[in-house]
């Protein structure tokens, strides 16, 4: 077998072991020496990692030049079994050895080491082969750049605080290391037409925009779905420079984050929604008009700069619909053929050597119109063409099993896609169901799939500005919520991580917690929100956020977006949740029927179960000093009183709708009984919340979500039931 050592630590495993407790403390800080071949970033950092651990160990660190070693990290294509970016760690003789089967492959192999020895000490480390499950697991990620050129998710609180932290390295260099430590390989970046604020366009290079600016205009609460008016007249005419930057500064910042990412293993992706033209219009005569030569010129150009002007980009992707109205399926494909497709085939042919993703959502075109247009791209020997599906809606946070994507899976045949997982459901709250996720990424098809990017349309994961009593520098999001992304970009490369492994995590990092109870009051928790949302389904994020219990009023229908009882009543679960509607289950009930599926008295009692099973066990746990545990403690809580009101709230629809079948007024006086229940674990919710939590906060699709008037809205159910 060849190898090539990559990276080497040498441990004297005589020395240590004896110091080294079960749990990994040293009583008698050990000394190792460390070897790390120069020059390959990827192995640094994981290097890096373990450092820090020995370091918390007490063990001192030494920096040798010595190749002789106790604990070999290396790389080999042909160990068998192992696959890109998989390793093997083995435990031989005495020497600990991490192999990769490629430099991605070591590094998680690294890290995997370091993870071993942070939770249980070098005693108890643990051979394992490990190849990635999904091969492609990113972030979608909604960028505001400028007010010039705003994301779909510009038109809310999260978009406006983080403008300018787009433009901050620091940001980015946690946000990527953070990535990597959670074994995702790539970002999707999404705007609506990016590229004035990041390239500049031969023969279009007035376009390219210098400083960054946001803009001081009162904005309304809501604005259109589709992106419409997001730059209009009244909003660029009141601008506020943020940060003075030139156009090559700008470009120069990109080359470094993305060169720093792939140094992490960590690929960019830019993807967009069309024909949007924020930055350009009325340049050169570009318009958002289809058939306007100049604006196809434009775009084609566009996408062949920013491969040109940034070689650590992997690929770009593209969105047909949101501003095509009017126009037929093939005369959008074909302007996204002219534009995209031919503008990725301009820098192939520049480039030869050079590998290209090209992402195509399938969200306003059928697949098979849209792989027949695209293949001579298909085609095309160093490009990858990918589909992208929307794979739970808005929610992934709803059913282990999706049903939406059957259709689509038979229409591709053959080909791959990237998979988008939308998290429009948990923005506040730090959310972690290990279970749920594991179950719900073994669910997804495999032979079809090439990965998935996990994100939000409603909100920015970018810096926070939530938190209460934060510090001078506040958390990125990545960091406050770090359970719920660790869990999908973990499960997304090992589904089988077993909860032993979730335990040890959580007890490492809060060794005052016990990491089993922590874990499950946790989980049950977080499951809430499956139940709630599996229930009462909203596919789309402005017809549902349920942590206001809100929509879009149209929706909701009525005129404060709330989903009052009656909506809980009307509206259908999702259809694998295993849930019955609840006019079904007044039919049954009435007639005397039956149903395999779990009915509204069920889910109610199954919703106070994980509450109350949170809370008995967050009687258990004490934070002492820590005053991370005792956040997340207090959220635990905070999602156990919301899922003890959808438990109140769902049982006194069920009851009200009974009432109003039967006339029996047993049911409306149990309705009611049921809907104060409910009031009081709302105010419980808002009031456990807002401790930590500022709101009011505006939301780009559901506009402002204010705890405090939403509870008049609350009262109001009850007097909905009283008034049948």
């Amino acid at each position: 077998m060849k190898t090539f050592n990559l990276f080497r630590i040498i441990i004297y495993l005589g020395l240590i072991i004896p110091v080294i407790s079960v749990h990994g403390c040293s009583q008698n800080p050990g000394e190792i020496s460390l070897y790390v071949e120069p020059g390959i970033p990827r192995i640094e950092f994981a290097a890096e990692e373990l450092k820090a651990v020995l370091k918390d160990k007490g063990i001192v660190v030494n920096i040798s030049d010595s190749k002789s070693s106790d604990i070999i990290i290396t790389i080999s294509s042909e160990i068998e079994g192992l696959k890109t970016e998989g390793f093997e760690l083995s435990v031989k003789n005495g020497r600990i050895e991490v192999t990769g089967f490629d430099v991605a492959g070591a590094m998680y192999g690294g890290l995997e080491l370091a993870e071993q020895i942070k939770i249980n000490g070098f005693r108890k480390v643990e051979g394992t082969i490990q190849n990635p499950y999904m091969e492609r697991r990113g972030t979608k990620f909604n960028i505001p750049l400028d007010v010039r050129t705003p994301s779909y998710t510009d038109m809310s609180d999260v978009a406006q605080k983080n403008i300018a932290e787009m433009w901050n390295f620091d940001f980015w260099r946690e946000y990527i290391d953070n990535l990597a430590r959670h074994r995702y390989n790539f970002i999707s970046l999404w705007n609506l037409h990016p590229f004035p604020s990041m390239v500049k366009v031969p023969g279009y290079e007035n376009v390219a925009l210098d400083d960054v600016l946001r803009s001081t205009h009162d904005f309304d609460e809501n604005y259109d779905t589709n992106a419409w008016g997001f730059c209009s007249p009244e909003i660029l005419a009141n601008p506020d420079t943020l940060i003075k930057i030139t156009i090559d500064e700008k470009i120069e910042f990109w080359k470094k984050v993305m060169r720093y990412a792939k140094n992490r293993n960590v690929d960019f992706l830019v993807v967009t929604w069309n024909i949007f033209v924020h930055g350009a219009e009325g340049k050169y005569g570009i318009t958002d008009k289809i058939h306007n030569p100049v604006t196809r010129d434009y775009f084609r150009k566009s996408v062949k700069q920013m491969f040109v002007t940034y070689p650590d980009l992997l690929g770009i992707g593209l969105t047909t619909g949101e501003n095509m109205y009017g126009n037929s399926s093939r005369e959008k494909e074909d302007w996204a053929y002219e534009t995209y497709a031919q503008g990725l085939l301009d820098a192939s042919a520049g480039m030869p050597d050079r590998k290209f993703t090209f992402i195509h959502r399938q969200h306003m075109t059928g697949a098979r119109d849209i792989a027949e247009k695209f293949k001579p791209l298909i085609d095309n020997r160093n490009t990858e063409f990918l589909f992208s599906f929307k794979y739970a809606q808005a929610h992934v946070m709803s059913a282990i099993k999706q049903p939406f994507h059957e259709k689509f899976v038979k229409e591709i045949e053959g080909m791959k896609t990237i998979w988008t997982l939308r998290n429009d459901d948990n923005y506040y709250f730090r959310w972690g169901a290990p279970d749920f996720v594991r179950d719900f990424i073994k669910n997804i098809p495999v032979e079809v799939t090439r990965g998935f990017y996990y994100g939000s349309d409603q909100w920015i994961w970018g810096r926070e500005f939530t938190m209460k009593n934060s510090d001078d520098q506040r958390q990125i999001e990545i960091v406050k919520h770090w359970y719920n992304w660790m869990l999908w970009g973990r499960m997304g490369y090992n589904p089988d991580l077993p909860d032993e492994r979730i335990e040890g995590m959580l007890h490492s990092r809060f060794p005052e917690a016990d990491g089993n109870k922590l874990l499950t009051a946790w989980q049950e928790a977080s499951m809430i929100y499956p139940a709630t949302t599996g229930f009462h389904w909203g596919p789309l994020d402005f017809q549902w956020y349920i942590e206001g219990c809100k929509s879009r009023k149209e929706y909701a229908q009525n005129e404060t977006g709330f989903h009052d009882v009656n909506r809980f009543i009307s509206l259908e679960p999702h259809p694998l949740s295993g849930f019955q509607s609840i006019p079904d289950y007044v039919k049954m009930t009435v007639s005397g029927g039956s149903s395999e599926l779990k009915n509204p008295v069920d889910v109610s009692q199954m919703l106070h179960d994980h509450s109350d099973k949170a809370l008995a066990l967050l009687k258990e746990m004490n934070a002492g000093n820590n005053k991370e545990l005792a956040i997340i403690l207090h959220d635990i809580k905070t999602m156990a009183w919301l899922g003890k009101y959808y438990a109140c709230k769902i049982a006194g629809a069920a009851q009200l709708a009974m009432y109003r079948e039967t006339k029996d007024k047993g049911f409306r006086e149990k309705a009611v009984a049921e809907l104060e229940e409910a009031l009081k674990f709302w105010v419980m919710y808002t009031e456990t919340a807002m401790q930590q939590n500022i709101n009011p906060i505006w939301t780009n699709r559901v506009g402002y979500v204010d705890w405090i008037k939403i509870t008049e809205w609350v009262k109001q159910d009850i007097e909905i039931a009283r008034a049948e």
